[in-house]
């Protein structure tokens, strides 16, 4: 995805691709540990046309890419994320899908900013309650800011509170909702990502959603069984744990 491809342009530039654009979930999760650097790079170097990531605070009010409250699973580490600074987090090993260590650290917003040269497109899941306090809203769009990206990326969450705290910060700052049940494509935010069941459930909700303006990406990092009926649907993006393979399939004659 072009760095000048903004949130509001999405939708012209995929229907002139004729496919959705495809949405690294936490990277190349299946081969790098998931939320790292290698993981990202990965995905890119794949063709992703979106970065996916988890944000989180630290005890030192950093913001780092991490998806899980506690350490356990995908580090050597254990405990809330958020009782550790910066400096500590950075000490743990984390975990590779095989189950083995890896080098790469827990990466700062930061870091992937500076790594992505601002041009990639991002889908940021706000995972820590604390995006409801206007200072911690004000924490992320300030950096989005500073690296010039705040077009070029969208906050998204299970909550509409978090989003919805950071939107009143920057308002042209895209939002998205994520939803387990509602077959509806309702309220104030442009990007939806209803599970993957509601889009049977409700085959009218794409083209609905996008009759409002909205972008329609199904919570499903694992689509390709479903390739075929989401392009018939016609969604703007697709989550992805694996974007080669996604990629492939959308790139053969029959998906």
């Amino acid at each position: 995805m072009s760095g000048e491809l903004t949130w509001a342009t999405l939708r012209q530039e995929r229907l002139r691709r004729g496919r959705p654009f495809v949405v690294a979930h936490r990277g190349a999760r299946t081969h790098e540990p998931e939320n790292t650097w290698p993981a990202f790079a990965l995905a890119l170097t794949q063709g992703a046309d979106v970065l996916e990531t988890d944000l989180r605070f630290t005890r030192d009010d950093q913001i780092v890419l991490f998806h899980d409250a506690t350490l356990e699973r995908m580090t050597a580490g254990s405990g809330p994320l958020a009782a550790l600074t910066l400096a500590e987090l950075k000490k743990l090993r984390t975990r590779t899908p095989q189950g083995s260590w890896s080098a790469a650290t827990i990466p700062t917003l930061v870091e992937l900013l500076e790594c992505t040269h601002g041009q990639t497109p991002l889908l940021l899941e706000l995972k820590d309650p604390r995006f409801v306090e206007r200072r911690a809203a004000e924490a992320l769009t300030r950096l989005l800011d500073q690296y010039g990206v705040i077009e070029r990326s969208a906050t998204i969450s299970f909550h509409p509170e978090h989003v919805a705290a950071v939107a009143d910060v920057a308002p042209n700052l895209p939002t998205g909702v994520i939803t387990l049940w509602n077959p509806l494509p309702v309220g104030k935010a442009q990007l939806l990502g209803p599970l993957w069941p509601l889009l049977y459930l409700n085959p009218l909700y794409v083209a609905w959603a996008q009759r409002l303006g909205k972008l329609v990406a199904p919570l499903d990092p694992n689509p390709e069984p479903r390739l075929g009926y989401y392009q018939r649907l016609g969604v703007d993006a697709l989550l992805a744990d694996q974007p080669d393979r996604v990629l492939r399939r959308l790139n053969s004659p029959s998906p």
